[in-house]
């Protein structure tokens, strides 16, 4: 059979499509990567939350028991205050976390478009392929087909003469 004259184009596709396929499984781990670093964070704020509330009752109820007076609360109140900025210092971290994901996920969505993209454009060469590789066949199947005419012709001639 003839050689395909677009093989090195057909190889190229096939290796674009393969990289194609790497790159947006690595999308996806990435993705998947920053969703599970916005679940920690969210865990460790509703976790922060819990223990502060616990704390603050604590402290208060350490604070009734000792008896002191204005100044236990204040103490308490900032206590309190600086707990509830590391939370929402937390909660930042999260929005930028939230922004991260979907940064993450435009992404994988661009490499599934450039991967399908490379999935057609092989595609294309391929079928190009078959059909050229069914001209071929069809044009040889035509070839021995003459060639068997001849050889039947001449010998149908060789017949004919010794009769």
């Amino acid at each position: 059979m003839a050689e395909y004259r677009m093989q090195a184009l057909l190889e190229i596709r096939e290796r674009a499509k393969e990289a194609a396929e790497q790159a947006f499984a690595e999308a996806l781990r990435a993705v998947a990567a920053a969703k599970q670093k916005q679940k920690e964070l969210e865990d460790d704020l509703a976790r922060r939350k819990a223990e502060r509330k616990a704390r603050v009752d604590a402290y208060l109820k350490e604070i009734l028991a000792k008896g002191t007076g204005a100044g236990g609360l204040v103490q308490m109140s900032r206590f309190e205050q600086r707990l509830k900025d590391e939370e929402a210092a937390l909660g930042l971290e999260i929005e930028a976390q939230k922004e991260r994901v979907r940064q993450a996920e435009q992404e994988a969505e661009q490499k599934r478009s450039e991967m399908a993209e490379a999935a057609r454009e092989l595609k294309a060469i391929e079928k190009h392929k078959e059909a050229w590789a069914k001209q071929v066949k069809a044009e040889r199947d035509k070839r021995e087909e003459l060639v068997q005419e001849e050889i039947g012709s001449a010998l149908h001639l060789a017949r004919q003469r010794k009769d």
